[in-house]
This record gives C-alpha cells, structure tokens and sequence, in this order.
C-alpha cells in the first residue's frame, strides 16, 4: 500500500476540529495514491494546550503548547507526520521539523455567535474569546465590551455562551464548517475583521530527513494555500510576534502575485497600524519587511507589546 511494512502514523491532537482535519488530510493522501483505509493510523497525542484551560496561552508557554508534544512525537519516531491548525503554529520551527504540505484553504473569515453584528449587542456586552486579536479588534469596535477568557473547543466555547457567561463569542468559519456547523454564528466582513494569520489553513509537518514522508506530502499541497500562508507567516516573523500580540494578516493571489494585508492593534484597540503590499510568491523578505515597517510606524507603546 505505501510501500511500508507497516502503516503511516498521522498525529494528531484529539479535539472534534483536530480529528476532523487529521481525517481531511488522511483521505487526501488516501484518494491521491489509491491506499485503502488501514494504510493511515491515527495517533492521537494529547497537548499541553488541551489539558490547560483555565488560563490565557500566552501566560503559560504560548503556541508552543499545540505543537510540542507532537514535535517530539516525531523525534523519537513515534509517528510520521503530524497535522496542524496553522494559526495555531509558533513562527519559529524547530530546525528538524519542516512545514512540508498545506491544504486548499477554506474560508478566512470570523465568525459572531450570539448577535448578527457587533451593533445588535446590548450596552457594555461581555464576549468571550481567548485571542488577543479577536479581543483587541472587539474593543475597536465596541469600547464598551467587557471581554472574558473562553478556551476549549468549539462544543466547549459554544456551551459557555448557551449557559449565559457572556453576549457573544468569535470562532472561526473553517473550524465550524468543518465539524458540520456552517449554519451557527454570522460572518463577520473583512473589512470588519481581518483574520489571524494562517486562519483557515491546515498544515502537515514530518521530519526534513524524512525524504519519502515529505515526497507524499508534497502530492497533496495546495500550493495557492502554501504560498499565502507563508507570507503570513513571514509578517509575523517581521513583528516577532507572539501569541499575546494582538496580529492579523491576510494574503491572497492576485494575478499571480501576493497581495498582503496586516495590522497591529493596542489591546484596548484604539491604536491600529495598518498596511499592505503586493510582493511575488515565495518572497518572505519582502513579508517580513511588512511587519517590521508596521512597528516601525508604531507607537512605544505597542511596540512594547511586540518587545515582551
């Protein structure tokens, strides 16, 4: 089948979103090859991130805790390729590991759950997220929010706003639409809302010496997605951002090219820096040089966000 004595390992985390898109991922490499059903067995590894829910990400390791346990996974052999949420990917990899695949792209946007637009929310509403960019973006809009962590997954975020702890949540469309609940929330525009870096993309990483694993993976990259996703990715490297900045972009081909947008917030949102760019694909100097001018454009005190 693969021309293995024994079946590929995907890894995965073990929430209803990661089994979703380590199933996506499975299929694709299954209809590209022809494999039947046994030639992919999926490892579910458990992540700090998944254990710890009380706090914010950024007061306990950061992105890190999505993607360490099957980092090491991979290191020591214990599966063969791993599948990600790439907004939930740090920017600076380990030299071992290589971004090695991405899927098409499904729908960038965010989505309202609670309300069809910030202005139907009451006076002083409560929302619950966890994003510093969805929390300063929030503030943007409504300076009255009051905002309240809300982590877990989308079933457990969901059922916080049912129980009435607060007014409204943001979750992404991808992430529904994936686990078959297109119809919950309302979309919010663009033009409203840029999305998180990466948002809407699936990553697979293997090992860069595992020469066979990153030829299969090749197979089913989409290159459109891999292409925008990096140059994401390079803004953030331009910002040395992290998981408490509040940080959106978003690439898109264009006539063969890339246009990027980004932004910076303050975390009460009433500062943005805002900027795009039209660079050619595969040009990650010119991405990060879109982050580095947004600091430079920047106040000392957002700076100092992007400084901790």
């Amino acid at each position: 089948m693969t021309g293995r004595d024994r079946p590929l390992r995907l890894g995965t985390r073990g929430s209803p979103l990661a089994l979703a898109q380590a199933q996506m991922t499975a299929q694709a490499l299954r209809a590209r090859f022809g494999w039947p059903m046994e030639a992919i067995e999926t490892v579910v590894v458990q992540t700090s991130g998944d254990r710890i829910q009380d706090r914010a990400l950024a007061e306990i390791g950061g992105k890190a805790l999505w993607t360490k346990e099957l980092d090491r996974a991979l290191a020591e052999g214990e599966i063969d390729f791993a599948v990600h949420s790439m907004k939930d990917v740090e920017t600076i990899r380990p030299d071992a590991i290589r971004i090695a695949a991405m899927l098409p792209r499904a729908d960038v946007r965010d989505k309202l759950i609670g309300a069809e637009r910030f202005e139907a929310l009451p006076a002083d509403p409560v929302v619950g997220t966890s994003s510093p960019r969805r929390a300063a973006q929030v503030r943007r809009l409504r300076p009255d929010a009051r905002i309240i962590l809300f982590r877990g997954n989308v079933a457990t975020r969901l059922g916080k706003l049912e129980a009435g702890e607060a007014h409204a949540t943001l979750l992404a469309a991808a992430g529904l639409d994936r686990l078959g609940q297109s119809e919950v929330g309302a979309l919010v525009p663009l033009d409203v809302m840029l999305p998180a870096p990466s948002q809407g993309a699936v990553g697979i990483e293997t090992l860069g010496g595992h020469a066979r694993m990153l030829e299969l993976l090749g197979e089913i990259s989409d290159a459109g997605t891999f292409d925008c996703v990096m140059a994401e990715r390079a803004v953030l490297k331009g910002l040395g951002g992290t998981c408490h900045s509040p940080i959106a972009a978003l690439a898109v081909l264009e006539d063969g090219a890339i246009r990027l947008r980004a932004e910076i917030l303050s975390a009460d949102g009433q500062e943005t820096v805002a900027d795009e760019a039209r660079i050619a694909r595969g040009d990650a100097e010119a991405a990060e040089a879109l982050g580095r001018g947004l600091l430079e454009r920047a106040s000392p005190a957002l700076r100092a966000l992007f400084e901790a």
